[in-house]
């Protein structure tokens, strides 16, 4: 079957040169190698007469918006119900942060509860549209999750990369899914560099999104949908939790995008959230220099990383929307994770939850004022990381069946 490109693209510009490509199955700029990270360009003027019109009559989800999408019309779309995950104000949470108004986008609600199923969605039908039967990523663990469940959905064979510090409940949901699954004895950044060499040694489908310039295209969807739920009452400040950049650097693309459609009328502040143990594109933010690779130590495995490879887009982009980056503890991290529970009702893995933890903070240090209001986007569910649940949560009370010792035990 003969693939046509996607309708709307125009090609892909080089964050670092501004050199110009074709649409094709390239990663990054032939003139500035691995630095030169690409971004996919549109014909906005084209987008905006067709998809405005076609909003009002399509289902809630993120192919809602296959215009602003780098996706070939002839590919049947996955058959999972990807994005438009709900958005809930937490007034009780609002209160204990200091602000005026809050809300959490539960982006645990995704089929394989994270955000990362945005840009796997993506991934798996660029594969298929380059002619590759068989994809492969490096992650900690919800990009290997989502990449494993959403080639399982359209028939693709994956084989998935992992640091030894994965949690076992992400490498479960993977085998479950029937990903092959190879357990590096090393580091993330270990992990990523043999991923790539595998790719290119065995002619499989690269879907890292550090270096893939499609990827990023489907994380952004969540900055349309933030654009479109919240319409003119768009909160001041976007929280996001940052790894390798990419997440924060789509949303904000998203969102930019969604003003020059003419769908709102200004772009909310990003606040970048990195873990005190791993922060350099924080480091590289504050200074102004070119980012400098360190190790990591963080119970937040999904933003565990010392090597980002689109750090320059999340600067740009947090930048561009006149924002703040900060770092939290760990510790700061299961606090969060607790108060966002019990008084949010959204139940976030430690790097699903450091935005509220960056937000408390942020609020505290003076960033954000206490007039303003804010959306945190919890990027993956707390059952994915059940150990530090249960570091967050606590012990459940244990009592014999009896009421005496019911009694005794709830001390009434």
């Amino acid at each position: 079957m003969k693939v046509h490109p996607p309708a709307h693209v125009t090609g892909l510009k080089c964050s670092l040169c501004d050199a110009t490509y074709a649409h094709a199955h390239v990663f990054t700029c032939p003139r500035c190698g691995e630095q030169g990270i690409l971004d996919v360009q549109y014909d906005y003027d084209a987008i905006r007469t067709q998809l405005l019109p076609a909003l009002g009559r399509r289902a809630f989800d993120h192919w809602r918006y296959r215009e602003v999408l780098p996706i070939s019309p002839d590919l049947q779309l996955p058959p999972l119900h990807i994005g438009w995950t709900p958005v809930y104000e937490a007034p009780r949470l609002a209160k204990l942060l200091g602000l005026q108004r809050m809300f959490l986008k539960d982006d645990g609600r995704n089929p394989t509860n994270s955000f990362k199923d945005r840009a796997s969605s993506i991934g798996v039908l660029k594969a298929i549209e380059f002619g590759f039967d068989t994809i492969a990523c490096a992650s900690t663990g919800n990009a290997a999750s989502s990449l494993a469940g959403l080639a399982a959905s359209v028939g693709l064979k994956s084989f998935i990369f992992v640091p030894e510090r994965a949690p076992e409940p992400k490498i479960t949901q993977l085998l479950i899914f029937g990903a092959t699954v190879l357990k590096v004895k090393g580091t993330y950044e270990q992990a990523f560099d043999l991923c790539k060499r595998a790719c290119d040694e065995f002619g499989w489908y690269n879907r890292n999104s550090g270096t893939n310039p499609f990827l990023v295209e489907g994380k952004k969807t969540a900055g349309l949908e933030i654009a479109e739920q919240f319409g003119k009452s768009l909160p001041d400040w976007v929280v996001v939790s940052v790894g390798d950049g990419c997440t924060i650097g789509g949303i904000g693309k998203g969102l930019h995008e969604m003003k020059q459609l003419g769908i709102i009328d200004r772009v909310p502040r990003l606040l970048g959230v990195q873990a005190e143990g791993a922060k350099p594109i924080l480091t590289s933010f504050l200074s102004g220099k070119d980012l400098v690779p360190t190790d990591t130590h963080t119970l937040a495995d999904s933003i565990a990383v010392g090597t980002p490879r689109n750090w320059r887009r999340a600067v740009r982009q947090i930048k561009l929307s006149h924002g703040a980056m900060i770092a939290v503890s760990d510790e700061e991290i299961l606090d969060a994770m607790r108060e966002t529970a019990r008084l949010g009702a959204v139940f976030g893995e430690p790097a699903g939850i450091a935005g509220v933890a960056g937000l408390k903070k942020a609020i505290a240090t003076g960033i954000v004022k206490p007039n303003e209001s804010a959306v945190a986007v919890i990027t993956g569910n707390g059952l994915k990381d059940v150990h530090s649940a249960k570091q967050a949560a606590g012990q459940p009370i244990s009592v014999e069946p009896d009421l005496p010792a019911l009694k005794k035990a709830l001390k009434v």
